[in-house]
């Protein structure tokens, strides 16, 4: 059998597969469709310094191959996530990533303090979420600059031994200056991508399809522009990768590998079937050995791009 563990500095994940914040909430949601403990990890829903009542209604909607949303960050808090939702975690064999959302360093950094100081035996690290289209504050006004990014993940790093992981946005004309933004103010990982900006229209009443008018394009329609994003970042850092966006099968993981991710993350498949990570993983297991992969890591970054390629740049 292929060896399907991997890691980010010493912390050691059971697989690469782990499943996206805001698509699985804070575990429990999933409980009785899954076996939670088989997940290399869960990266729980956005939490905040205070509880979010999130965008009016609606919130959701279906596109084709895909799915726009525009929930705006709707959580529990913090207090409540470190009373509530943190110990019922530490339940699980799999590691958890708290994924962090706010509209200033100030709060970023509270949120994380507070967190650490309650942080479960399985709390493997902190996703910063500087890249939610969602929002009026906060958001892209972080993740669409470079020195916002760096400003932020310098005053984070030194308030957790644990695992810094910055979610990158697609919303950019190239991540590879926030990649290197992040290695170099001493994130651990990076995430990418959040969701596009998107918009869907009723022709008969002629108004927009969701409350906030544009909301987060995520699904399978986004895949080819996540492996993009993924491999910009590849080439501009060394730092590990967690690619994300429409991943449905264990060959849209394999195509993340290829191009640079070390990680994955499913997000939109969550909601069509809860169980999907732990299928593709055995699916993955099953490609690897059939390919004769001792290790997963050793697909990892293996694009072949012909001299012809290099030649001109790419």
């Amino acid at each position: 059998m292929t060896d399907m563990g991997v890691k980010i500095g010493d912390v050691e994940f059971k697989n690469p597969i782990l499943v996206a914040s805001g698509t699985y909430g804070y575990g429990s949601e999933a409980k009785d469709f899954c076996d939670i403990s088989g997940l290399g990890g869960i990266v729980t829903k956005s939490v905040s310094w205070k509880p979010r009542q999130g965008n009016y209604p609606r919130r959701i909607v279906e596109t084709p191959s895909g799915m726009l949303n525009s929930i705006g960050l709707a959580n529990v808090g913090v207090h409540t996530f470190v009373d509530e939702k943190l110990p019922y975690l530490a339940n699980f064999d799999t590691k958890i990533i708290a994924n962090i959302a706010a509209s200033s360093v100030e709060e970023y950094c509270n949120v994380l303090a507070h967190i650490e100081a309650h942080a479960t035996s399985n709390l493997a690290g902190y996703e910063i979420n500087v890249s939610c289209p969602n929002v009026k504050d906060g958001g892209l006004s972080f993740g669409t600059k470079v020195d916002k990014v760096e400003e932020l993940t310098k005053a984070l790093r030194p308030l957790t031994k644990k695992l810094l992981i910055i979610k990158l946005t697609p919303n950019v004309t190239s991540v590879a200056p926030f990649a290197k933004a992040c290695e170099s103010s001493g994130a651990d990982a990076i995430s990418l991508i959040n969701t596009l900006i998107g918009m869907s229209v009723d022709i008969n009443s002629r108004m927009p399809r969701i409350s906030t008018v544009t909301g987060g394009l995520s699904g399978p329609a986004i895949k080819p522009i996540a492996l993009a994003k993924v491999y910009d970042a590849r080439k501009a850092c060394s730092l590990p990768i967690i690619g994300i966006g429409g991943i449905t099968s264990a060959q849209d993981v394999m195509e993340f590998l290829i191009v640079g991710a070390s990680f994955v993350q499913i997000g939109t498949a969550n909601f069509i079937n809860p169980n999907i990570g732990n299928e593709i993983n055995a699916e993955l297991q099953n490609i690897l050995a059939k390919q004769g992969v001792a290790n997963v890591k050793d697909v990892v970054s293996t694009l072949k791009v012909s001299d012809e390629m290099k030649a001109l740049g790419w």
